[in-house]
């Protein structure tokens, strides 16, 4: 058993793990201060965990080391609402000091998207997370955090930023954005947040989401991937 503590969206977390390589998973993110909660590992929840990964990788046996980092995370997930913070499934950039978040279905092209921003924008775009950030959210907003979860790339920076706008994306010949309500963009948003099993965390991620939704501008962006789809998001957003 390894025992070490990360921060998480200025959340403490002290965790117990069973293999030394989970650590080393987080090592961005350790930290000395005092624990605002713990988890702990077993073998049953590496067990859980491959059961859960066949619904999308049937017949793929993933190594335990790597699903501890799952479970891990999941167990994090699952206390994060009385934090009030929400795990989300989305690519974030920062630029101007402000956050933006793509986010759709597997596939579609939202980590493409985000570096296509980085093609046109350089060293003005900085990566937060490519696939799983932690979204804090306020009274009077919304704030965008890196996490050691950030794809198969590991593209993120343990960095925060003020989030202004969510794109949800999708595939298009043509690029083009347009606003949207919240009414429009409240079933993709609930998409796209991971929804914990206990019934208290899961009503607080509802009323999350639903702050999410007033906080932040929505836009829906049909894109082709080509390197002007950014251009043409940026200039949008930022008008």
């Amino acid at each position: 058993m390894i025992t070490f503590s990360i921060k998480l969206a200025d959340i403490n977390v002290g965790v117990t793990a069973l293999y030394y390589t989970t650590k080393e998973y987080c090592s961005e993110y350790l930290t000395n201060e005092r624990n605002d909660f713990y988890i702990s590992m077993s073998k049953q929840d590496i067990i859980n965990e491959q059961n859960k990964s066949q619904i999308y990788t049937p017949g793929i046996r993933w190594s335990d080391e790597y699903l501890e980092t799952l479970a891990v995370y999941r167990k994090i997930a699952e206390k994060m609402p009385e934090y009030n913070t929400i795990l989300v499934h989305g690519s974030v950039i920062a630029i101007d000091g402000s956050a933006y978040m793509f986010t759709a279905k597997s596939g579609t092209g939202k980590s493409t998207h985000a570096r296509l921003w980085k093609e046109n924008f350089g060293d003005c775009v900085v990566m937060i997370n490519d696939d799983k950030p932690l979204l804090k959210i306020t009274d009077t907003a919304v704030t965008a955090y890196g996490t050691p979860w950030n794809g198969k790339h590991r593209l993120g920076s343990n960095i925060s930023a003020p989030l202004k706008a969510v794109c949800i994306l999708n595939r298009h010949e043509q690029n083009s954005i347009e606003p949207m309500t919240k009414g429009e963009a409240w079933q993709y948003l609930y998409t796209q947040t991971y929804r914990p099993e206990s019934i208290t965390a899961a009503k607080k991620t509802l009323m999350l989401i639903d702050k999410l939704a007033d906080r932040v501008k929505l836009y829906t962006l049909h894109c082709n991937m080509h390197p002007s789809a950014a251009l043409t998001a940026y200039n949008a957003i930022k008008e």
